[in-house]
């Protein structure tokens, strides 16, 4: 793919650890002069992230904040400056029965998991140069439904609603909007699974490609919406999931 974002500015957000940390590395691998990286909470996992961004050549801006909270992302925004690139991939949620949650839950994850793309969007679009992209991270659960996963697929399903139309409306500016929903990744989020095990047997076990999706799966299928040749695939939501999902 050679240097496609040398001069670039790009913000991961949840950036510091896991799927966020190998799209971060992989941008600047490919040259990104500036890499932001939001996180929560974590600041030793997010200083060595930012020392392995430095390693890469790339000048790391750490972003701390709940990117839930519309104040504190324009506060953010304020610190990364200018960006040619915008991933949404901060996630979080809470893991019950549907019947076992309450109105302060789905706040949480609703507004941690989609409205943070609206408003990252509606704040940072209008700075961004023509040629800019902004990706969403989804899952396979905005679509299929997981045990206990009620309240983040929800969310997931409507970060693939908005990507549709922020896609449309924001073509006239010249930036794409897209999406990647990845298949199980064996990353720190799983913890907070009870049946975290059976889940990585399950779709070990199922998957065509033989085995899990990793981080750097995800990570390629970011850069490439990122880049100059995605130019023609607006809207879209690119399933990395080495086949699981086709299977009846």
């Amino acid at each position: 793919m050679g240097q496609p974002f040398e001069g670039k500015s790009v913000l991961v957000t949840g950036g510091s650890r896991g799927i966020g940390r190998e799209i971060a590395l992989r941008f600047a691998a490919l040259g990104a002069t500036r890499v932001a990286i939001g996180y929560l909470r974590g600041d030793e996992a997010a200083a060595a992230t930012a020392g392995e961004l430095d390693a890469l050549g790339a000048e790391p801006v750490l972003l701390r904040g709940n990117v839930g909270d519309p104040e504190r992302v324009a506060e953010l925004l304020e610190q990364a400056g200018p960006l040619d690139v915008i991933v949404g991939n901060a996630a979080t949620g809470v893991i019950r029965p549907a019947l076992e949650l309450e109105e302060r839950h789905w706040d949480w994850t609703l507004n941690a998991n989609a409205r943070s793309i609206f408003t990252l969007a509606r704040l940072a679009a209008p700075s961004m140069p023509p040629g800019s992209s902004i990706v969403a991270i989804s899952s396979l659960g905005a679509a299929r439904v997981l045990e206990d996963y009620v309240l983040v697929g929800v969310s997931k399903a409507a970060v693939e609603a908005l990507v549709r139309y922020l896609a449309v409306e924001l073509a006239p500016r010249e930036i794409r909007v897209n999406a990647v929903s990845g298949g199980l990744v064996e990353t720190g989020a799983l913890d907070h699974f009870p049946q975290r095990e059976q889940m990585l047997a399950y779709y070990r076990s199922r998957t065509p490609a033989g085995r899990l999706v990793e981080p750097r799966d995800v990570a390629d299928a970011v850069c490439f919406l990122c880049s100059p040749a995605a130019a023609m695939i607006r809207g879209q939501t690119l399933v990395v999931d080495g086949g699981y999902s086709i299977l009846a």
